[in-house]
């Protein structure tokens, strides 16, 4: 990982300590409102939600030659869906969370290539188990799994999109609002398999060491919807 890398990942993970303390902080004033989450509070059972954020990351185009344009940054956002399930035992919390949705991370650039060599990451999923502790109607937690995306790369004339699956890794802070309605923060570091494309010779395009810095909502069904 670079050096300038590395910066914006911390830059990210302390927007996202900064943003967990306001949403612990927000979490308590509505408490105050509603149905209260209560001392009876449980984490268990399925939800379902919306997510929504910002990604940054870094691509690189080589040809077979070794040609390269270096590394060149990409960023935008991203919103999708999220279904996921929680067994709370004390105070562990074991679950399975998948997403969904589109993307609009992408970069540019022009060097050693003169009309513009573009990645961009249109579609991006994951499927992942979560660990989780409980203070109650506060949870932070580490998880880590699968990820997908689609990669769109080339150059004007001569671009192709690829379905390509990865792993990621990341932690959260989620605080219930209500007994069902809850939000999250959560980071997610991501590697991908490069996508590429075809000029007068094949092309390989990264897409690499991307973080995402997200929000999410969920409105989770108490108990076991399935029965005993």
């Amino acid at each position: 990982m670079n050096t300038s890398y590395a910066r914006k990942v911390g830059i990210g993970i302390a927007a996202a300590l900064m943003a967990g303390t306001a949403l612990v902080s927000g979490a308590a004033q509505a408490a105050d409102y509603g149905t209260p989450a209560g001392s009876g509070f449980t984490w268990s059972g399925l939800y379902f939600g919306i997510n929504g954020g910002i990604g940054w990351a870094t691509s690189r185009h080589t040809d077979t030659t070794g040609a390269t344009t270096g590394d060149f940054d990409q960023s935008g956002g991203l919103i999708g869906g999220t279904v996921g399930y929680n067994w709370q035992m004390n105070n562990i919390v074991l679950g399975i969370e998948g997403d969904w949705g589109f993307a609009g991370i992408d970069g540019s650039t022009t060097t050693s290539c003169a009309v513009g060599c573009k990645t961009d990451l249109t579609s991006f999923g994951t499927l992942r188990p979560r660990i989780g502790y409980a203070f109650d109607r506060f949870m932070p937690y580490v998880t880590g799994g699968l990820a997908w995306g689609l990669i769109d790369a080339g150059q004007p004339g001569f671009y192709n999109s690829s379905w390509e699956a990865g792993w990621t890794v990341g932690a959260g802070v989620e605080a219930a609002l209500t007994q069902n309605l809850s939000a999250k923060l959560e980071y997610l570091y991501t590697e991908l398999d490069d996508g590429g494309y075809r000029v007068a010779i094949p092309v390989n395009a990264s897409e690499k060491e991307m973080s995402i810095l997200r929000l999410g909502v969920n409105y989770r069904f108490s108990g076991n919807p399935f029965g005993n």
